[in-house]
Parts: C-alpha cells; structure tokens; sequence
C-alpha cells in the first residue's frame, strides 16, 4: 500500500499539516506536497476513469506528463475542471473530485465498455454511426454528445482576476534545471538581459532528485550556490511556477504564470500571461521519460520509474511497499537504489537488455540484494483497481509466463525523450538519434527570423543530452552562444564540470514481450487518457491510414490533455512497425502551442465584464450622455442612436431629428470615422492599389470618395480620401473599420510592397469630428466666423485648413445626408468646447444633435450605401451600382482580378435597388424576397434580400435597400417577402436614390 514514509521529503514540511478533501472525504497532508503526492499518502491510488472504456486509473507521472490524474477542482465560483494532479500544489481547504465516472469512483457503470471494447476498436465511430442517418440524429448522436468531455462545465462566472505582462529581453531561458540555471548565468555574464522560468515551484529540475556532483560537490550545493548569485544579478528576472507556453516567430514567446493557485487566499491576479520579445531563446526545457507497452500497463499503481522515485525523494512517500523495476536502460536503477535506501522492498527488476557486463549501477543494485533479471519482460499486470502482481516473460518470446511475482507497484522505464515542443512550435527541426532511441533537435535546421539568423537553441537533456556532465558543458555553451547572437561578449569562464555514474546502452523497447499475441497488445496502453492501444494503432495501420497525422486522427493517439507527451514515441514506433518502415520515414506529429493547457481566463486576461473590449467614448461623450443619448455600441465605440427626450420614444426622437435635419440644423458626432494618414514618395500608387478608383490623380486640397476591396474582390470598405500634399493623404473608414484597414495596409506593405516608401498611422482618436449638416450649416459655420465657407470658397469634395470662431480646424465639404454638409476636424482636447460653441451659433437656427439612426435614414433616403448593411463578405461593388467608382485606368488594385472571374461576373448576381412597401409600411430588415417555383430542396426560390430598412420622416412612410435578381431590370415590379407567423409584405422594385436625386441640396 501507499503511506507516507517515516523520513526523507526534501519538498515537504511535515511539521505543517494540510486539509483537504477528495471526493467529500476530508484527508490531511504536508505543506510543500502536490495533491498527487497527498492522495498517495492517504493511499489513494484510484484517482480517476478513463474516456472510452472508464478503465480505473491512478497517477502514472509526477509532472506535466501526468495523463491519468485529472480531477474538478473548487466549488462554485472557484471551480475548474481537469485539473492535473501532480502539478496541483496542495493548499489549505483544497477540495477535489473524480471526473467521467457514475454514479461513484469506485463503482462505475460505464465501466462495461471494457466488457465491449473488442466492439470499439480504433475508428469505431467512423464506421457504426453514421448509418441509418435516423439513428444517428436520435440515438447515436445525443448518446455520443452525453458522453463526450472529461470534467463538468463550469456553472458560474470565475470569481478571480487574471493579467497579462509585457516583458522584453537580450536572452530567454525556459527551463530551471541545472541546464537553464547554467546557461542563465552563462549569458547573464555577459551583461545580457535574461528572464529564467520555470514551471514547478523550485529550482534544479531532476538533478537535486538524481544526484550526481558538480565542480566535486553535491549537485543540489551547486543549484543552491548558482540561484543565490543568479538572484543578485540586477539583469536577471527569475519565476518560478511559469511554464514556457510557446514560442513563436521572431522571437515571441508567452509565459503562463500560476501566481496564487497554491495560496487561492492571496490578494491580486491568479494568473499572469507574459508576452515576451527575445533575442534569442533558449529552451532548458529538459527530458521525460517513457513508459513501455504491455498488458495491463494502466493499472493504478504502474508508474513511471522516475515518479516514484520522486515521490520517495521529494515528498516522502512510497507508491507502493513492494515494487517490480521493469526497463530497458540504466536510470530505472536509481529508483530501486532510492526504494531500497527508503526501507521499501524492491522484488525485482526486469531488464529487457542482454548485456555483456554490468554496468556500475547494476553492480551497486546488485550489491543491495535486488534481484535482476536480464532479458525479461512483463507478460502483464495483475489487479483491477490496483496492482497486485505481475507475469514474467522472456523479451524475446511471445509471452509465456515464467514465474509470478507479487507486488502492489510497477516502476517502468522505457528511456527518455528530450521535450521538443517549444522548439518546434515555429518550425524547429528534429533528427532522429537512434542510439539513444529518441527524437532531438537538429541543430542545424533551428528557427530562423527575417534576418536568416537562428534565434531558438536547445540545451541540456533537451537537446539530447543525457548525462550530467554533458548537460553541464552543452547548457555553459548555448547561454554563451545565445548571449554572443543578441549582440555581448561572454567571458572566457569555462562551464563547471558535472559528474555522474556511467551508464550502459540502452536498447529500444517498444513492446513487450517482443512478440506479444494479439491477447496482450489489445491490453497495452499507449494513450493512458484516450484509451489508445497498441492493437489499435496496428489496426489504423491495415486499414490504410499509413501516415502518421491520419492514424493520430483515425486513433485520437496524442489527442488528450497531455497532448501525447507519454503516448507519441511508442506511437510512431508502433505505426512504423506496422508499416514496416524506419521511425524517422514515418516522422512525428505537430507540436502545437501551449506546451500545457491553460486557462482560458489567463488568456483574456483583464478583458472580462464591463472591461471585455476597451470602451472607446469621442470627447463629447459625457454631453452625450447628459442631454438623452441612447447609446448603441459600434465597434468598440458608444454612439448616440438617438437622443430621447422626455415623454418620446426612441422611434419618435429618431424622426424628430430626420426632420429636424432636413428643415434646419443638425450636428453629428462623426469622431468615431477612421483617420488614416498614408504618407511617403509611394503614398500615390500604394493608395492606387489599395482603393478600386484612382487617387494618385487627386489634386491637394480636394476630396475622393473610395472604395476599398478584398484580394478575393469583395467590399471591404469605403470612405472620403483627401490628399494634403504631394506625398500625404488622409483616409477616412467606417467607425468599425479604422483597425482592421490599418492592419489591412501594414500587412500588404510589410508582406508585398516591403520596399515601397510609404508610412501609416491611425490617428483616429486625435481629432473631434462633428458634422454640421442641413440647409442651414453654412449659416451657423458663418456666425463662427474665421473662413471662407461659401460655394465658392470651399467648393464640394473640397477641404481647408483655417480657424472657426478661434478654433483652430481643418473643414471637409462632404456629405452624408444628402443636405450641405460640413465635417469638421480639431484637436480631439477641443472637441467638446467647439461642440458647445456650434450649439450657441446655432440656437436661432434650429440647431439639433442627431444621432447614428437618423444617419442611417438621411443616407438611405438619399441611396448611399453602408458598409455592413449593404455587404456581408460576398458584395462586390459592381452589385451596388457602384462600377464608376472602379477605374478603367489603372492597370490593377487590391481584388481587380478577382472581380474579372466568370462568378463575379455573373448577369444573375443579385443588385441594389430601392423598395416601397406597397402599405407604406416598413419592411422586416433582412427579410428574403421569393419568386416562382422551387429550389433543390423544395422551397421557394429566393431572389433577393432587404439590406437597410427604415420608417422615412421626410417621406413619410417606409424605405428599404435590397439586393435583388436583375433588380435594376425590374423597376416597377411588386415582389413578396414573407415574414413571421404567415405574414407576407409586397414591396415595390424602384430606384434607390428617394430624395433628392439631381444633389440640389448638398451642392447648394
């Protein structure tokens, strides 16, 4: 049985008792254990069920590795699933419970898929639950629905906060073994900038659990020795519990830190997300070992041989009280050094090696009485809920027992693979090292940046390095290398000199026994959390999914939490035998970031409840909000819908302004519209390309409506360009898309046109921009006094620099609303004060604020379009009517070739046209227009959409824009659209333009 030991713990203080309960029952362990640590002491070895067959499951590892030990983790508004156990740090109060499991752990009824898994094989979905479709939609489906996932969904919003960091360095180290802290300190000698991380909560990785000396002493004196002086260093940051999440191109990196999950008391943010800039990366990031495959290598209480030596080094506590060793290399030895120096029984161990002399950790275990039995194997695992013994064998054969041996633990080594996420997640290549049986990075086809220049390198067990002193000199020369590439000189200092026991070769174990029946390999567990096994890669094979990404998919090998961390070597192993193929023809699957989960809300960080998006408020905002703004959220602004006065509704305060608008005056805040400046000797033929008309031939002081296409050709967006000076222009975009079309610009200049002179810069929020508009704006702009707004003096399509009543503005004579118009630009600090002025000079001139609303009636009336209302992402100008805003004269732009395709050319894509109700009344926004007969499946054929649909003040009665088949072609005609519980409006086919066709008003 699993106890706590009576000594030894280097992590543990047992003076300090801790609380907690599992599955409602109250149990105690040490400060400094992890909940995977605490459950063994209280023999819990039964930790959870597996997916598909709900197979028990215990703790197989005792880190990230970790597949089996998931469990829902707080209560309430601190609850969160799938929790790891071996990396949970255990705090006062910890409530914990079993997942995918019912009605208990111990008795689950879904336990009979073990009974029928010879019917679940690998694919089994693909090939039983698709037909008869009914029972797929009936039974399969829901079925499939309840039983898919793992934990239960969290019920309530998360009660902690969460944080992201922006941090820059010369040189970043993730990994705090011997192999990050040396090349830490390596690069931190030379004046480098460093940030250390590393995941668990101390420092030395494996090597204070392993032993070994450094420079003649213990290995945990020099790890105490290096963090001291690493620590005084001022240009070193330091973190603990920080885990390397990714790393990505040019030097980009995030770091997940886990700030309060051992002290969920604490005040401040839970979790931080770094975002890093680096020069150059190194990735400590260390090795993990693997199991091997044989029957029953799932039963709680088979473990990875290096977890139980930690939890007898680190913690305290013994797995088990008698252990079979089962390996194919050396270091599994250490573990039965460690159980026998614990006072535990070691019953044997099973080398599956024939070797021609011992090594010298074989002499030592030797000489403490264990037995070894080389060659050997295990045929299986006895026990259901827990280990009760073992079947020996003979490697070589196919399974025949030998003898039985007792035992409530399994320790297995299968070798070790070096962790070779991060330094493949932007693109880093791996080289398969035969000899030691792994994947390792090829050095020599590292990350590269825009310079050419690599910018990631391994070090330590992460690069292939197995032994102590290796690890020592390969992580001293990565931080000199990486410190020498960000731009310092390293010293002359040479890297310490480690020291550990020389080991024999190990040999490639990935079944045993070698020729293991079918009745075994259908009881060998690759995939511990997604009940992968080796039968089942085997079986994906003959089925013809030969290529490793399709039988990952076909198998779900590599698919779980732990993203195949334990299953993927004996994977591709097993996938290359059974193709008959060498493992490095049959490559490795793609390592995705983030190393490990985390948490969503570490993710969105502070962008939760009322500050999820950034509330953009225009100067004006607070007058706004005082004088009866019904605010309506565009983008991430808040603009006036419409400004609601006492006893009015909202639809009554909207044709109050439409009419106000149209008979006197009304002003507009317009400081949400995007402001773009586009300036450079290639600013010309940049904005050439980027707009469907010509703008190089805009002469300064003058305006350009354009309109701004997708490569794929579709409407993007559309706004006012007026040029400033020969080499700059002002480019106006909708309120939603003043980011997406600064991105839009930067990505083709940095992508495409890298060697055009052009700059961009999004100066949105540095103006107050108010519209002045209706018959009398002229007037009141008059009355301000400062420049010449006249016809004459300020033309249409026409802008001015100058002063209006002491303000300091740039005047834009364009229009929106079809009225004269006047658009008006100041400093974004003068904002309100000239909004206030406008208001004075226009009280005896029926001066009114309107709102977003009373915009989008002004401009349907007057058959403008809206980008959003009038396109959808499959628009393209030529729909709208708008071919003369697409130049004949250029050569080409952004979507051109796109529009010339026989599908965008089609006679029968639908067009503008203007609808009228035939009652008057106003049709349902988005309604679809039906014609005669019938379509594929037997509905109506629809013809056509409404895109804008408003109640008309100024006409008074209801106008719509739609898109219609051969709507221009059509005028005249009354069309149907049906709408809800039987009602069916007809409108009315005409022009879209309502009001004011010839421009009289806005050309005033």
């Amino acid at each position: 049985m699993s106890e706590r030991l009576a000594t030894g713990g280097r992590l543990v203080n047992r003076d300090t008792s801790v609380s907690f309960t599992f599955n409602g029952r109250t149990l105690t362990g040490c400060e400094g254990d992890t909940l995977a640590s605490a459950l063994l002491a209280n023999d819990q070895m039964l930790i959870g069920r597996s997916f598909k067959y709900h197979r028990p499951r215990g703790v197989v590892a005792s880190g990230a590795e970790e597949p089996n030990g998931l469990v829902n983790m707080g209560e309430g508004a601190r609850f969160e699933p799938n929790q790891r156990v071996t990396t949970t740090e255990l705090f006062e109060g910890l409530t914990a419970r079993s997942q995918n499991h019912w009605p208990s752990l111990e008795f689950d009824v879904g336990a009979i898929n073990t009974k029928l898994a010879r019917f679940l094989p690998a694919g089994f979905y693909y090939k039983m639950f698709i037909h008869p479709r009914p029972l797929w939609k009936h039974v399969y489906e829901p079925f499939i629905r309840q039983s898919a996932g793992l934990g239960q969904a969290p019920e309530e919003g998360d009660a902690d906060t969460y944080e992201h960091f922006y941090a820059f360095c010369d040189v970043l180290v993730i990994g705090g073994g011997v192999a990050g802290l040396q090349a830490a300190h390596a690069a931190a000698k030379s004046g480098a900038r460093v940030i250390l991380m590393e995941q668990t909560a101390g420092w030395g990785g494996r090597a204070v659990v392993d032993g070994g000396t450094v420079d003649g002493a213990p290995v945990d004196n020099f790890v105490e020795q290096i963090v001291s002086e690493l620590e005084t260093m001022p240009d070193v940051t330091m973190r603990t519990r920080m885990t390397g999440a990714g790393v990505y191109d040019h030097g980009y990196a995030l770091g997940y830190e886990q700030l309060r999950d051992n002290a969920p008391q604490k005040e401040g943010p839970r979790h931080r997300l770094w975002r890093i800039r680096a020069t150059q990366i190194i990735t400590a990031t260390g090795a993990i070992e693997r199991p091997l495959s044989f029957a029953g290598n799932d039963v709680p209480g088979v473990m990875l041989a290096s977890a139980v030596r930690d939890y007898v080094v680190n913690y305290g506590v013994s797995p088990g009280d008698r252990t079979v060793v089962v390996t194919n290399n050396d270091d599994a030895y250490q573990t039965a050094i460690a159980l026998n120096y614990a006072g535990l029984t070691v019953k044997a161990i099973l080398d599956a090696r024939v070797l021609p002399e011992d090594s010298p950790v074989m002499e030592q275990v030797k000489a403490l009485g264990i037995r070894v039995l080389m060659g050997h194997g295990i045929a299986a695992v006895q026990g259901g809920k827990r280990v009760s013994g073992v079947t020996v064998c003979s490697q070589s054969g196919e399974g025949d027992v030998i003898e039985e041996i007792y035992c409530d633990t399994v320790a297995m080594s299968g070798g070790w693979s070096p962790v070779v996420h991060l330094w493949s997640h932007c693109g880093g290549k791996l080289a398969w090292d035969a000899g030691q049986a792994m994947f390792r990075p090829d050095v020599d086809k590292a990350p590269t940046g825009v310079d050419g220049a690599p910018f990631v390198m391994p070090a330590g067990a992460a690069n292939g390095m197995m032994s102590l002193s290796e690890i020592m000199s390969d992580a001293h020369a990565a931080g000199q290398s990486a410190a020498r590439a960000a731009g310092f000189k390293p010293g002359s200092r040479k890297a310490p000199v480690g020291e550990s026991g020389e080991e024999a070769p190990m040999m490639p174990v990935w079944l045993m026994p070698q020729g293991a029946p079918y009745k075994l390999r259908s009881k060998a567990w690759l995939d511990y959390q997604n009940d992968v096994k080796v039968s089942d890669v085997q079986l994906a094979a003959q089925e013809g999914f030969e290529s490793v990404e399709h039988a990952k998919r076909y198998t779900t090998l590599g698919m779980a939490t732990d993203q195949g961390k334990l299953s993927n070597i004996n994977g591709l192993a097993t996938l290359a035998g059974a193709v008959g193929a060498d493992i490095p023809q049959v490559g490795t699957t793609t390592f995705r970031p983030p190393y490990t989960p985390i948490s969503m809300a570490s993710i969105a960080g502070e962008a939760r409840g009322d500050v999820f998006q950034p509330l953009r408020r225009t100067p004006m905002h607070d007058w706004h909000d005082s004088n009866g703004a019904h605010w309506e959220p565009v983008g991430q602004w808040r603009r006036p819908y419409a400004y609601v006065r006492s006893g009015e509704s909202v639809a009554d305060a909207v044709n109050r302004e439409v009419f106000n608008t149209r008979q006197n005056l009304g002003l507009l805040d317009a400081s949400t519209l995007g402001k773009i400046i586009v300036r450079g000797p290639d600013a010309p033929k940049f904005l050439d390309m980027m707009y469907t008309n010509m703008m190089s031939t805009l002469k300064p002081g003058k305006c350009r409506y354009g309109l701004m296409c997708s490569e794929n050709g579709f409407l993007i967006d559309d706004g006012v360009v007026a040029r400033i000076d020969e080499d700059t222009f002002l480019c106006h975009t909708t309120t939603g898309g003043a980011e997406h079309i600064h991105q839009h610009m930067e990505e083709w200049l940095q992508t495409e046109w890298w060697d055009w002179q052009v700059y961009v810069a999004n100066i949105t929020e540095q103006y107050a921009q108010i519209a002045v508009v209706g018959p009398n704006a002229r007037a009141a702009l008059e009355k301000l006094g400062g420049m010449d707004v006249s016809a004459e003096g300020l033309g249409f399509m026409e802008w001015a620099d100058g002063t209006l009543g002491g303000f300091k503005c740039r005047v834009f004579r364009i229009s929106f609303s079809g009225e004269l118009s006047y658009e008006i630009a100041v400093d974004a600090g003068q904002g309100q004060a000239f909004w206030d002025a406008l208001m004075v000079v226009g009280h005896d001139l029926g001066v009114m604020p309107y709102g977003t609303e009373t915009l989008h009636v002004l401009r349907a009336e007057k058959g403008f379009i809206m980008i959003g209302d009038e396109t959808d992402g499959t628009v393209i100008p030529q729909d709208l009517g708008l071919n003369w805003a697409i130049s004949k004269k250029k050569d080409d732009f952004l979507g051109k070739r796109a529009q010339e395709r026989s599908h965008m050319t089609d006679p029968d894509r639908w067009k503008l046209v203007g609808l009228e109700t035939v009652s008057g009344g106003v049709l349902p926004d988005g309604a679809y227009a039906v014609g005669t007969g019938t379509n594929a499946n037997g509905q109506r054929n629809v013809i056509g959409r409404v895109t804008s649909s408003y109640h008309s003040a100024t006409l008074g009665r209801g106008i719509a824009m739609g898109l219609v088949l051969n709507g221009p072609d059509r005028m005249g005609e009354v069309i149907e659209f049906p709408g809800t519980e039987g009602a069916t409006f007809r409108a009315k086919i005409v022009d879209p333009v309502f009001y004011d066709k010839e421009g009289e008003k806005q050309n005033v």
